[in-house]
């Protein structure tokens, strides 16, 4: 798994949106008691079952892989020229 440029800037970036993403879809939000940990099993799952991003293999499956294919969903997602992506 090669690391991606800026790839905590992007993670920040998936977060951002994918919770955006949550909230128009019915979710009520996050609490500011959830761990990071958390937010981001709980946001990789719901890409995953609205068949947004590809799962992770089952032995694949924790917090360092899912932030990275996070982090390449929302590169992905990115216009071309966005400064993250430079």
């Amino acid at each position: 798994m090669a690391k991606l440029k800026n790839e905590p800037q992007l993670l920040k970036k998936a977060l951002e949106v994918a919770e955006n993403y949550a909230k128009n879809r019915g979710y009520a939000g996050f609490a500011s008691t959830n761990s990071a940990k958390d937010k981001i099993e709980c946001i990789y799952r719901l890409l995953v079952n609205d068949q947004l991003i590809q799962p992770l293999a089952i032995d694949q499956e924790n917090a360092v892989n899912m932030k990275h294919k996070l982090a390449l969903w929302i590169a992905r997602q990115l216009p071309k020229d966005h400064p993250l992506l430079k």
